[in-house]
């Protein structure tokens, strides 16, 4: 019986991760429309059961906003890998903010 033919070793594609922001969102639009047909079905009146549609979706909607922002800023590398900011307050420039010793001011020296 010959040998299974073997393949090289190659790296498989792996199933990217799913989004956990995405999943969430999922989740809270379907409460969106789950939690106002439970307080219909229990009695609640239709002007109540949309209110609380409507909170849900706008508290979904800042939250789906702040994880966003949030996923954003941990993709950026750290402070330290990035360019040095240029402080504009030092170094060689014009006017008063050159550095140095400033004479003639108001402020006594003790």
């Amino acid at each position: 019986m010959a040998a299974p033919h073997r393949t090289p070793d190659r790296p498989r594609r792996s199933v990217p991760a799913p989004d956990s922001a995405t999943g969430l969102v999922r989740w809270a639009a379907f409460s969106c429309f789950l939690v106002p047909v439970v307080l219909l079905w229990c009695g609640t009146s239709l002007a109540g059961a949309a209110g609380t549609a409507g909170g849900l979706a706008a508290v979904t909607a800042v939250c789906r906003l702040l994880l966003r922002r949030s996923e954003r800023g941990a993709a950026r590398p750290p402070a330290a890998a990035r360019a040095p900011h240029r402080d504009r307050r030092h170094g060689a420039g014009a006017g008063p903010h050159r550095g140095g010793r400033h004479t003639g001011g108001n402020t006594p020296v003790g």
